[in-house]
Parts: C-alpha cells; sequence; structure tokens
C-alpha cells in the first residue's frame, strides 16, 4: 500500500495530465467540468468498502430524517484518508485561479489563499473545525435533493464528486444533476455522465454568467437522481470546514 507521501504525489500527478484551459472554459460554459478517470477501480472498490466501517468517519446523515432525499452519507473525521487528503491538497490549488477570477467577476470581495492549509487555516480561525469531506450511499429507490454545501461563512466556490461505482454493472438510474437559476428565468438542468473513478468538479453556490448588460450571477444546485436498481456509493470533496 502506498504511504502518505507517495499518494500525494501520485494524485498530485494525476490532475497535472488534465487539460486545465479545457476545465476552466467548460466551468465558464457550464457550471462543471468532468475529470475522467481520477481514481483506479481498485480505489474506487477500497474507498467504498470503508462506509460500514465508523471509526474512519466522525457523524453520519440519513437524508429522509431532515428531507435530505433518501440515502445516507458520513463525513470524514481528521486526520482524513491518505487519499482523501491527498484529493483536496492537489485540486485546490488549480482551482483557485478559478475560484477568484470568478469571485471579481461577481463583484465578492474574498479571496483565496494559494495553499488548502491556509484557506483551512481561515475556516478553522473562524470556527468551522469539522471535516466536510464526505461518503454517500445510495441503494434502490434513493436520491439526493437539489441542495448546496455551505456549511458557514467561509465558502469555497468549487467542490468534487467522485463516483466509486460503475453505472450498469453496480447500480441504474442514480444521475449526478446540476441546475442554474438565472434571475427572471426558469431553471435549467444538467445532467452529468460519470463512469467510475471520474470526478466532476462544480460551482458550490453561485457563478459569474456573462449577460448583455454585463456580468451576473445565477445560483447552482446540485442532486442526484433516484436509482432504479442497485447501490451507489460516491465522494465528496469539499474544501470548506463546517462550523
Amino acid at each position: 500500500m502506498m504511504d502518505i507521501v507517495d499518494t500525494a504525489t501520485s494524485i498530485d500527478n494525476r490532475f497535472s495530465l488534465y487539460d486545465w484551459t479545457g476545465v476552466e472554459r467548460a466551468l465558464d460554459a457550464q457550471g462543471c467540468a468532468l475529470l475522467p478517470a481520477l481514481l483506479t477501480p481498485t480505489e474506487c472498490q477500497a474507498m467504498a468498502a470503508q462506509y460500514p466501517h465508523d471509526d474512519a468517519f466522525r457523524s453520519r446523515v440519513v437524508m429522509g430524517r431532515h428531507g435530505f432525499g433518501r440515502g445516507e452519507y458520513k463525513y470524514f473525521r481528521y486526520p482524513l484518508p491518505p487519499l482523501i487528503g491527498a484529493l483536496r491538497e492537489a485540486a485546490y490549488p488549480r482551482l483557485v485561479p478559478i475560484a477568484n477570477r470568478w469571485n471579481e467577476a461577481m463583484g465578492i470581495d474574498v479571496r483565496y489563499p494559494d495553499t488548502h492549509a491556509a484557506f483551512i487555516a481561515r475556516c478553522h480561525a473562524a470556527g468551522q473545525q469539522r471535516p466536510t469531506p464526505l461518503l454517500l450511499q445510495y441503494g434502490e429507490g434513493d436520491y439526493n435533493c437539489l441542495h448546496q454545501d455551505l456549511y458557514g461563512e467561509h465558502v469555497f466556490p468549487l467542490q468534487l464528486a467522485i463516483l466509486l461505482s460503475e453505472p450498469g454493472r453496480d447500480f441504474t438510474g442514480g444521475e449526478f444533476v446540476l441546475t442554474e437559476q438565472r434571475p427572471r428565468m426558469q431553471s435549467r438542468p444538467e445532467l452529468v455522465p460519470l463512469r467510475q473513478g471520474d470526478a466532476v468538479v462544480f460551482a458550490v453556490h453561485h457563478r459569474p454568467v456573462q449577460g448583455s448588460r454585463g456580468m451576473y450571477r445565477v445560483n447552482m444546485r446540485h442532486g442526484v437522481s433516484r436509482l432504479h436498481s442497485g447501490q451507489r456509493h460516491t465522494v465528496g470533496i469539499i474544501f470548506h470546514d463546517a462550523q
């Protein structure tokens, strides 16, 4: 098994292979971008297999009890598993330029530091000290209502979801859904087809859109459609911590 340093190096190398100019264009145009085959099938299976073991997690949420949908998820505890920590650390600096440019375009004064450690220090100083990366589990008939993962004052505007199961083999249905609400217009849906190991990077809350009278904000939400059969696991990589 790789140690923490090897895991971080491997994940950073994988992120370096993506066309980040193309990722940025997709995020600007649609609010989401696909990162194919970020994790290997073996890594996906190993991560999904952690779900029954509570020692890796700080809490469990049953969605139906809170009106969030059906299914459940668990938040990882600190210290994060090496793979989860490496994903957070490697993705963040590649997303920071986009996040800062978006805030400038939307007239938001907040700017994000270059490293994830510096941003997490900002979160913790404000009382947001609970880790937010999570592992989600869905069964037949389960779904996740449209929502935003905000958790406190300090919010990084982009996040990742990585599919750990294989569509058609492990489950059917259960598509990742993103919606965009523009002022005085009906919501626009975006369906993102994912295979095992694929990641999608997407807007957490707002993103800028160029209109005829300048730049304006649109409101983004994400969720998962109803599973028709099988079981689906997903990892969510959120870069800010929770209160």
